[in-house]
């Protein structure tokens, strides 16, 4: 939930006074960064030095406050090419060094002035490395920002922190997907249909599958089986999207009737989560999470290292050392995180699906993992052959 006032670029107005509040008590003063007001959320960090655009515009950062660790931020200020979604998700922003005059060809306006047109309340000046030390070592947790006006009785800016929802337990997805079904057209020749389940879908990535031939119908979180099959898909893809996995019933439900028919399935992120619980695995939340664009991962079946770009604060509980049986046939964890032996992917051995839990779309990010798409088309090819 974010409360704000919307004001001009003025000095004033960058010298308003700001506190962040954690939920264990712990302080952070500054100045005011985008919109003036009050906003809650959990607080994680991004490790990326660059892609702020997709960062904030990324619907699977929703209620969710973004610490960069980064210490230099907004300096190609903002354009209208490389935002993610229509608007900017995260519930609040945290920089320590923000760009007093941005400077790039493409930019059209300053970062705190579309933090300020869209409401989003932020604090810069804030010593993000002892910020971010203490999120690893107690981990993500709820914090609020307060602004200007909203600066009051530290106490009572820590009970309304304390008040403010949990992560763990949240259902976010249907909040941020499409509530109508779109396509997005193959770019040359046609030569595939995909039906996207959109959990908090990145603009990028029906993108990346209409650049190989691919006509992505975009369907809401809440599609059923019939209305993925109503459009006769070659494949069927699930995105990325917030919240905890745990919750995601339906999308579950949805997916197990698409490996039930045997039909090539692909998913990233949120999608990776889900197939973990179709195939009966567990999800965790993780201390911190992953979120940045230089996370590496393994592919264990080909023993090459990537970089790669990642958000997510849970993850699947699936063996590293042996193939799992599952209602399904056999399955394997695919993709291993080289920093902490998380689980990145999944693959079944008997049956046309696979997934990753980070993003190869690369908005922002590197490249590395862009063959993934193309190991999608490969299953496709296969099973109309």
């Amino acid at each position: 939930m974010t409360t704000s006032s919307k004001g001009t670029a003025s000095p004033r107005h960058r010298a308003a006074p700001a506190v962040l509040v954690l939920e264990d008590g712990r302080i952070f003063r500054g100045r005011a960064y985008g919109a003036v007001g009050e906003t809650f959320g959990e607080a994680v960090f991004s490790t990326g030095m660059t892609g702020y655009q997709e960062t904030l515009t990324d619907p699977s950062y929703h209620r969710q406050v973004v610490v960069m660790t980064a210490p230099h931020v907004g300096n190609t200020g903002v354009n209208d090419e490389d935002p993610e979604s229509g608007r900017i998700w995260v519930s609040g922003y945290v920089v320590r060094d923000p760009a007093r005059v941005p400077s790039n060809w493409r930019a059209t306006r300053s970062l705190d002035e579309e933090l300020q047109r869209q409401g989003v309340v932020g604090i810069s000046g804030v010593d993000t490395r002892a910020l971010t030390r203490h999120l690893r070592e107690r981990g993500a947790m709820r914090v609020g920002i307060f602004s200007g006006p909203a600066v009051g009785d530290e106490g009572e800016l820590l009970a309304k922190v304390q008040e403010s929802p949990q992560m763990k337990g949240a259902d976010l997805s249907a909040e941020v997907a499409t509530k109508e079904p779109y396509v997005v057209p193959a770019i040359g020749e046609k030569k595939f249909t995909v039906a996207a389940v959109d959990l908090g879908i990145k603009g990028m990535t029906p993108h990346r599958m209409a650049e190989r031939g691919i006509e992505v119908h975009v369907l809401p979180a809440t599609a059923t089986a019939e209305d993925v099959y109503a459009v006769g898909p070659d494949g069927v893809f699930f995105s990325n999207g917030p919240g905890d996995p745990a919750t995601a019933d339906h999308p579950v439900s949805v997916m197990r009737s698409v490996l039930d028919r045997g039909t090539p399935l692909f998913g990233i992120c949120f999608g990776n989560q889900i197939l973990g619980r179709a195939l009966g695995f567990g999800t965790y939340k993780l201390k911190y999470g992953h979120r940045g664009i230089n996370q590496p991962v393994q592919d264990r079946t080909t023993g090459k290292v990537e970089v790669t770009a990642h958000n997510h604060g849970f993850a699947v509980d699936a063996p590293l050392d042996r193939v799992s049986d599952t209602p399904y046939g056999r399955a394997e964890v695919s993709h291993v995180c080289l920093n902490d032996d998380v689980v990145e992917g999944l693959r079944l051995l008997d049956r046309p699906a696979f997934s990753v839990q980070y993003h190869p779309e690369a908005a922002a990010g590197p490249h590395d993992a862009a063959y993934l798409f193309d190991r999608f088309v490969s299953l496709m090819e296969a099973a109309r052959a």
